[in-house]
């Protein structure tokens, strides 16, 4: 579920690093560099990029639709084209197979099983559409914290990756620890060090 669901599951990170001072200008020429791609027409295994949190088909971002308030909403895009591999495995044994009938041979050099596999996988490839996920994202810019509405380890992966890419800026993950840091005085959060485990049977 993501930021527009009545409920959602989410990843709290903080920012690091330092914007220039023409912060604003800086996000939308950087958000429109890296914004989403689209491979349809193409046999490009994976795209990445930033798409309007209302519409997964506008990377655009008509009126600067990412910016509220503080706010940079967005959602990240992975488009990924994939083969299974007992597909390949199935119809490159089959092609395999024809090969060594027409031809009459007992059996094939791996230089031409692994060109018959690369043949068959890009054949595939263009038969097989593009599967689309999409991840919402709100950064409070002047606060410096991020709201990622995933949980996983792959998308979290590649937003780490993106965000760092577009802005130039690190994401930590938050865990109840740092929280607590952040939200608590010096003397409770000295307390903190104290703490030992204990078993709630």
């Amino acid at each position: 579920m993501g930021l527009l669901a009545g409920s959602a599951s989410f990843t709290r990170f903080t920012v690091e690093g330092e914007l220039p001072d023409n912060t604003w200008d800086f996000i939308a020429e950087q958000v429109t560099k890296h914004s989403f791609k689209d491979i349809d027409d193409t046999l490009d295994e994976l795209s990445i990029g930033w798409v309007s949190v209302g519409d997964m088909f506008d990377s655009r971002f008509a009126y600067g639709s990412y910016a509220a308030g503080d706010y940079v909403v967005l959602s990240l895009r992975v488009d990924e084209r994939k083969v299974s591999g007992a597909v390949l495995k199935k119809f490159a044994t089959k092609e395999e197979a024809r090969i060594k009938e027409e031809k009459e041979l007992r059996r094939l050099s791996r230089t031409v099983r692994l060109e018959i596999k690369e043949r068959i996988k890009t054949e595939l490839m263009r038969k097989s559409p593009p599967v689309p996920a999409v991840y919402d994202f709100c950064w409070n810019v002047q606060k410096g914290t991020v709201l990622f509405f995933s949980n996983g380890r792959k998308p979290l992966a590649l937003l780490e990756e993106l965000f760092k890419e577009t802005f130039g800026l690190s994401l930590v993950m938050q865990v109840p620890w740092n929280s607590a840091l952040q939200l608590l005085d010096e003397k409770t959060v000295a307390k903190l060090d104290s703490l030992q485990p204990a078993s709630l049977l």
